[in-house]
C-alpha cells in the first residue's frame, strides 16, 4: 500500500513539544481505516530559542520596571523567534542552521519509515517562513547555486556531524523536499519577511513535484496571517489563498474567531482539517 508522510511545523511563541498531538489525532479520526498509512511527524525548533528567551524574560520581570507583562512576554517570545532566526543566520551554528537541522532530522525519521513516499507539510505562522526558507535553500543547493546560510550551505558537512555518515541519494532528495506533494500554510507571515524587497526579488519555492499543491489559509481578522498571492507573480501562480473564519468551535467563535486571537485557531478549524485529510487520502489511496 502507498504511504504518505505528514510533517507539521509550529509557529512563533512558547510552544510545547507535543503541539501537534491534537492535530494529528483529529486527522487520524478523519482518515479512519487509512490512518495507518500516514506517517506523522512534527518538527520542534522552539527548544533552540526558548531557554535564552526565558532567561531574558525572568531578568526583565524580576526588575519590576516594565508594564503589560503578558503582552511583553508575547512580543519577546513571538517576535523574538522571528528576529532570532534571521539575525546572524550566516554564522556557523546559528539558530537558523539549528532549526533547519531539526527539519532535516524529522524528515529523516519519516524517510526511515518508507523512503521516497510523498510528503504533505502543514506549517503555522513563523513555521511557514522557516519551512519555505529550508526548501528554498535545498533547491538552490540542488541546482548548484551557492547557499549563504543553514545546513544546505554544506549538507554533506551537516550529515557528517549530525549523523556520522554520508546521506544516501534517496535521503538527500527526501530531505530537500523532493517528494513534497502538498503544502498547507496557516496564519502565514512570509510577507513580513519579504515585503520590503522589490517584487522581482520575491521568489517562492519551485514546485517540488508535479503533484504539488500549496493552499494558504488566512483569517482576515488575524494580523499575523496573510494572503500570499499579492506578493508577486510567482506566488500568484503557485499558491491558492483561502480566507476563512478560523474557529475551533462555538466558544472560539465567540471569543477569538473575530479578532487577532484567531491566529491560534487554524489547526482546530474543520476547513483546514478537511483539506489536509483530503490531500492525505488522495496520496495514500
Amino acid at each position: 500500500m502507498t504511504e504518505v508522510a505528514l510533517i507539521a511545523v509550529h509557529g512563533m511563541g512558547e510552544t510545547p513539544p507535543d503541539y501537534a498531538d491534537d492535530l494529528m489525532a483529529g486527522l487520524r479520526t478523519r482518515l479512519g481505516a487509512l490512518a495507518p498509512q500516514v506517517v506523522m511527524r512534527s518538527v520542534y525548533y522552539q527548544g533552540i530559542l526558548h531557554d535564552n528567551q526565558r532567561l531574558v524574560w525572568e531578568r526583565t520581570a524580576a526588575s519590576g520596571q516594565v508594564r503589560y507583562e503578558a503582552l511583553r512576554k508575547f512580543v519577546l517570545y513571538g517576535l523574538g523567534d522571528a528576529a532570532g532566526l534571521e539575525n546572524r543566520k550566516e554564522i556557523p551554528g546559528s539558530v537558523y542552521e539549528q532549526a533547519q537541522g531539526e527539519i532535516a532530522t524529522t524528515l529523516l525519521s519519516a524517510h526511515a519509515a518508507r523512503p521516497g513516499m510523498p510528503v504533505v507539510f502543514i506549517a503555522q505562522s513563523l513555521g511557514c517562513q522557516v519551512l519555505s526558507s529550508y526548501i528554498y535553500d535545498a533547491q538552490k543547493a540542488a541546482a548548484g547555486r551557492p547557499v549563504s546560510a543553514g545546513i544546505w550551505r554544506n549538507i554533506d558537512a551537516w550529515a557528517s556531524t549530525a549523523l556520522g555518515r554520508a546521506l544516501t541519494a534517496s535521503e538527500r532528495v527526501f530531505l530537500g523536499g523532493g517528494t513534497c506533494a502538498a503544502l498547507v500554510t496557516t496564519g502565514c507571515n512570509i510577507p513580513i519577511f519579504v515585503a520590503a524587497h522589490k517584487e522581482m526579488h520575491i521568489i517562492p519555492i519551485a514546485p517540488p513535484t508535479s503533484l504539488f499543491q500549496w493552499i494558504n489559509y488566512y483569517d482576515p481578522d488575524d494580523i499575523l496571517g496573510w494572503p500570499l498571492q499579492p506578493l508577486s507573480r510567482g506566488y500568484r501562480e503557485l499558491v491558492e489563498d483561502r480566507p476563512i473564519n478560523a474557529s475551533g468551535g462555538a466558544a472560539d467563535l465567540l471569543l477569538r474567531s473575530w479578532n487577532p486571537l484567531s491566529h491560534n485557531n487554524y489547526w482546530d478549524d474543520d476547513a483546514v482539517l478537511d483539506a489536509v485529510t483530503a490531500m492525505l487520502r488522495r496520496l495514500a489511496a
